[in-house]
Formats: C-alpha cells, structure tokens, sequence
C-alpha cells in the first residue's frame, strides 16, 4: 500500500524531511550534488509527491536549490553564509554552555560524543569524527532545554555539514577540535560553566577563521 494512504502524510512528510536532513548532517549528500527523485523515493520507499514536499522544505530553509528544468540539487554555501552561521553558533551554544547545570544529561551525550570523535580518530576515519564533532554541539544546544533551539540548531548544523563537505578536508577540519572540546567538556564537568563557554568562544572563533581561510583559498 502506498506510504501516503497508509500514514499521515504530514507525518510521513516530516519524517522524510528528516532523513534528508540527516544525510546532510552526516555527510552522506555533499554540496552542489543532483538529487534524483526516482532513486530517493524508492530508497525511502515513499511517493514522489511526498518527496517533493521534503524537498519544498529543506528548499526553505536553504539546504536545497531548485533549478528550473534542471532539478533539485543541495546547496553550496557562500561566505557570507559562514559568517551568519558561526555568529548564530557563538550566540546559541556559548549562552547555552555559560548558563549549563554540570549534571544535566545532555554532559552525558557530550562525553560519549568526545570519546566516539577520539576513537575515530584512531582509527582515521575522519568523517565520523565530524559527525561526532557535530553530535558534541547539538549536545551543548540541549543544555539549554529549548526544544525550539534544537530545532533551529538542526537545521544550522545541516548547513554547517555542507559547509564542511563543501571544503573536502575532514582531517583538516575536525582534528584540531578533538582535544578542544575535550577541553570545554572538563570544564563542564568541573562545575565551571563560564570557562566552558569562554573556551568555546575561542574554539568557535578559531574555527570560523580556519573555514573562512579554507574557503577562500577554494577560490583562488
């Protein structure tokens, strides 16, 4: 039976849009990639109709582009882009962390997350140390107890994923930020949120930069 009848399409749609989104996040869909309708529908196994309203979404909140009589393809952030998104992290994720109770259970997700990037990066598989990379953050985001942030940081980490893919260097990009966030994380745990979130000040801040430098010499 189709996936349409069967469930509620506006939860069908949302689950889809999630996954989509998901496949953003772990890098699994790269910037300026051609996604084609007919192998998403049947991988999802769900309506082409279904999928288009995913792709109406996503379109929305920048992660895709439709290009008339071409298709739909996934986005390629420009610099300016970067800076709002790292302006928008310094904002979310520093207050979050400066205002954090040490035994949340967010700091739990943010140990595991630290010790999966650190496995990781023994074993050389860079991508999964930014997807663990990106599970830290989303965690510190949870510190504040707003589901209307972690929603809005999903949607800022999609976008910081492309980012990432869009400068192919996953080494380059993750490796530095292992012991870093190492770093907050202790802070943390030690009942000093405000050096927490002045660490990742700095981090964020050394970060934008690293990016910045990389995209423009992508450029050049």
């Amino acid at each position: 039976m189709n996936n349409d009848v069967s469930e509620n399409p506006r939860t069908l749609g949302e689950t889809v849009t999630a996954e989509i989104r998901r496949k953003l996040v772990e890098g699994e869909l790269v910037p300026g990639q051609r996604l084609s309708e007919a192998a998403l529908s049947e991988s999802l196994d769900i309506s082409r109709n279904t999928l288009r309203e995913a792709f109406r979404v996503l379109t929305q909140e920048g992660l895709l582009k439709h290009e008339p009589n071409r298709g739909v393809f996934v986005s390629v952030p420009d610099m300016a882009s970067i800076i709002e998104i790292y302006r928008a992290r310094r904002f979310v994720e520093c207050q979050a962390l400066a205002q954090a109770y040490p035994k949340h259970p967010a700091v739990k997700r943010m140990r595991e997350a630290v010790n999966a990037a650190q496995r990781s990066a023994k074993e050389l598989d860079w991508g999964a140390v930014g997807t663990a990379n990106m599970a830290f953050h989303a965690a510190i985001v949870e510190l504040a107890d707003s589901q209307r942030l972690n929603t809005f940081y999903r949607h800022l980490s999609a976008e910081l994923r492309l980012v990432f893919g869009l400068l192919n260097d996953a080494e380059f990009l993750h490796a530095p930020y292992i012991d870093m966030n190492a770093a907050i994380l202790e802070h943390l745990e030690a009942c000093r949120p405000h050096d927490a979130a002045k660490a990742l000040d700095a981090y964020l801040v050394q970060s934008e930069r690293t990016i910045l430098a990389a995209y423009a010499r992508r450029g050049s």
